[in-house]
């Protein structure tokens, strides 16, 4: 059936059907706005701004939101001490004033301690009101890259040292700051601009803007991800119009192309409609990703009676549909989650009650980590050692899964119990088995190191299936299982072979005597276990 009314059946099969399953890999992540403290901060000092960002980062984490995005460059002015950019007066209220301390490290190190990732919302484009003194003061300083449109003044998209100007304040960030992603806001031609040159011109002049920025940022540190906030319609669809207002044609902003190029890693496309405004488009974005990850941002502050009429039925449709398709989510605005407008808060918290890792960056074609070599438990906690990077990671970290069966299923997101941990140990719960995965900053995982010597009695999970050590009679394939080959590992994690998926039998002949497990392995790099299975010849 064709794509363009495949959203018709994903909305009946919504009305149907409450719950899809959570993935291990999803983005789930939430702008957090600083410009006027309408997200934070809203407190003064700096110790109550502090508390303010902890309550709200727990709040978040409860939500299962693994990637915050806060705004760190507002308008022409930052929120970190900068030798660029004067301090954002949302700090103190005062344009140019320190708040004696620095928010954006003190921003990093919550999320870390979370486990969160943390990426640097940089708007790009706009410096401010035309009378405030942020915009005047840029002026000042940069009086030929200016342009004054409406009651605003922007940075000129089509002068060069826009995009040099901009790369440098992202080079400051990533160089100095243990960030995670750079995420660029407002990187098209500004609201009102007269374009007076083709679109195609226009779109050479906003892509090398994020090309300068891209450079900048990965010759500094490859592993940290470059994204952006698109406007939420690429362009036209079958059979919908976009109205008008699109990123491709109307501001000239090729964010799929940018994709397809690899300057992104990421999007998150600002999708704040609904119904026939939102699945179509969605899917285009889906069909469109190029193998690298999507998160639809979702307009949730129409829940607000003061913004809008939504319900919140209209949101959860489009949560399940994103889940569906392999999307990620992004809440518009942290503020507006955390207040629970018709629920909203509360149901988030249900839908990501899993834990969810974001995806990892496969395109990088960087070798995964050795798994930890030394892995015990004492007085419930949990101990290893060993791992190590093989690429340009500059150092690793830890993903912990326990189990009531051994050994742990570490593909099931219902196993992770500890995401991103930094040292190499972690208290935990007596009664299960564990298993550790490093992980380096690309987002790779190791082979599991598999806690054997647990003192309770190992329970393998799944029946262990005899064969005559040549041949392994393949389990009934079902009609849903998205599966092109299949992976044979020991029973400690380690991978083995990568096969074509068999019709009826799987050669083994070449394995020794042993026990092992057989996966299956999905399009989207997503593995279930099928069998477990042992060699046992006679000799």
């Amino acid at each position: 059936m064709a794509r363009k009314s495949l959203y018709i059946i994903i909305l009946f099969l919504l009305l149907t059907t409450p719950t899809i399953r959570s993935q291990k890999h999803e983005v789930r992540a939430v702008w957090l706005t600083t410009i006027g403290g309408i997200d934070w901060p809203r407190a003064h000092t700096a110790a109550e701004q502090k508390q303010e960002l902890a309550t709200i980062l727990d709040q978040l984490q409860q939500a299962g939101i693994n990637t915050v995005l806060l705004q760190t460059r507002v308008r022409g002015s930052v929120i970190y001490p900068s030798i660029i950019e004067p301090w954002d007066m949302c700090m103190t209220g005062k344009h140019g004033q320190s708040p004696g301390y620095d928010p954006l490290q003190y921003c990093i190190d919550e999320c870390h301690r979370r486990g969160m990732e943390f990426h640097a919302w940089v708007v790009t484009l706009p410096v401010g009101k035309w009378t405030e003194q942020r915009c005047k003061d840029f002026v000042r300083r940069n009086p030929k890259l200016v342009k004054h449109v409406g009651d605003a003044g922007f940075m000129n998209p089509e002068d060069p040292k826009t995009g040099d100007y901009l790369a440098r304040i992202c080079k400051e960030i990533t160089q100095n700051y243990d960030v995670d992603g750079i995420h660029l806001d407002y990187c098209r031609y500004p609201d009102g601009w007269k374009i007076r040159v083709p679109r195609v011109t226009g779109r050479q002049y906003i892509t090398d803007i994020v090309r300068k920025i891209h450079q900048a940022v990965k010759q500094s540190k490859p592993w940290v991800k470059m994204s952006c906030s698109p406007v939420g319609k690429y362009d036209d669809v079958s059979r919908y119009s976009s109205n008008g207002w699109n990123a491709y044609t109307a501001v000239c902003q090729d964010a799929q192309g940018w994709l397809q190029q690899g300057l992104m890693d990421q999007l998150y496309p600002m999708m704040y409609f609904r119904d026939n405004q939102f699945f179509p488009f969605m899917l285009d974005w889906q069909e469109h990703s190029y193998g690298r990850t999507v998160a639809a941002g979702l307009g949730i502050y129409f829940l607000d009676p003061r913004e809008g009429r939504w319900q919140l039925s209209d949101v959860t449709r489009q949560l399940s549909a994103m889940r569906q398709e392999g999307l990620g989510q992004c809440f518009f605005r942290s503020k507006f989650l955390t207040d629970n407008h018709k629920g909203i808060y509360d149901y988030v918290c249900r839908h990501n009650r899993q834990p969810a890792l974001v995806p990892p960056m496969t395109w990088a074609g960087k070798a995964a980590p050795t798994a930890p070599t030394g892995l015990y438990l004492q007085k419930q906690t949990l101990w290893w050692r060993g791992a190590q990077s093989t690429n340009d990671s500059p150092y690793l970290l830890y993903n912990v899964y326990a189990s009531s069966n051994y050994p742990v299923d570490t593909s099931r997101p219902e196993n992770l119990v500890a995401i991103r941990v930094r040292a190499e140990q972690l208290k935990v719960k007596a009664g299960k088995y564990y298993a550790v995965c490093a992980v380096d900053r690309y987002g790779q995982e190791s082979a599991p190191r598999q806690l054997a010597n647990s003192s309770i009695r190992h329970r393998v999970s799944t029946h262990i299936v005899k064969t005559n050590g040549k041949w392994l009679d393949m389990p009934t394939k079902q009609k849903t299982l998205d599966a092109e080959y299949v992976i044979v590992e020991t029973i400690q994690g380690q991978k083995l072979k990568t096969l074509p998926y068999p019709d009826k039998q799987l050669d083994i002949s070449q394995l020794p005597d042993g026990i092992y497990q057989l996966k299956s392995l999905g399009r989207k790099g997503i593995t279930h276990r099928l069998a477990y299975f042992s060699i046992k010849r006679n000799h």
